[in-house]
């Protein structure tokens, strides 16, 4: 009996893109890339476009890029949902290149609001086309983006306290304040 492997499932709304047994496999989430080998503990995670590495039991790596979906890992089943998908051989880079070229000028135009969905959807045709590059092997110099796609809202949810200036306490007359306290309490 060999040793035990993965079944890895890629599936967008196209139908089942990719099905093989693999040793390992490594995907990129909105927490950061992730690995999985046999055994794994069972896993719902968020995926974002990035490229999803394995190797066959044979010892090979393949490549592939994926689009934003979601990965569940049980029983040595991992499944990708995905909305794109996309082997090394399929790629055009002539295509890609282009994408990239017109989704960066829109994007350098661009004068709506960040948050919008419109600015979403150029991102992401940005960060598709860049990420076929990368797995053909071409990667395009990064790009920063001053907002993330819309995983969360642009308003914070984090509480306002005091200016720094008031927040300093002086710690000789809080020290002086509590002597005083403790000498009233003992009079």
């Amino acid at each position: 009996m060999g040793a035990p492997d993965i079944l890895l499932e890629i599936v967008t709304p196209e139908g089942v893109a990719l099905t093989e047994h693999v040793h390992d496999l490594t995907a990129p989430s909105v927490n950061g890339e992730f690995g999985v080998l046999p055994g794994h503990r069972p896993l719902l995670a968020a995926l974002k476009t990035g490229i999803v590495s394995y190797h066959l039991t044979a010892g090979e790596e393949s490549r592939v890029a994926v689009g934003q979906g979601f990965v569940e890992i049980m029983n040595n089943h991992a499944v990708l949902l995905t909305d794109r998908f996309i082997k090394k051989a399929d790629v055009d880079p002539v295509r890609a290149r282009l994408d990239l070229k017109e989704a960066d000028e829109e994007l350098d135009k661009f004068d709506g609001e960040p948050d919008s969905i419109e600015f979403a959807e150029l991102v992401a045709r940005e960060v598709w086309a860049a990420t076929q590059l990368e797995l053909y092997g071409d990667p395009p110099p990064a790009t920063v983006r001053s907002t993330e796609l819309g995983l969360a809202p642009s308003e914070s949810f984090v509480e306002e306290g005091p200016h720094l200036s008031e927040a300093i306490v002086d710690e000789e007359s809080e020290a002086d304040d509590r002597r005083a306290e403790r000498e009233a309490k003992d009079k």
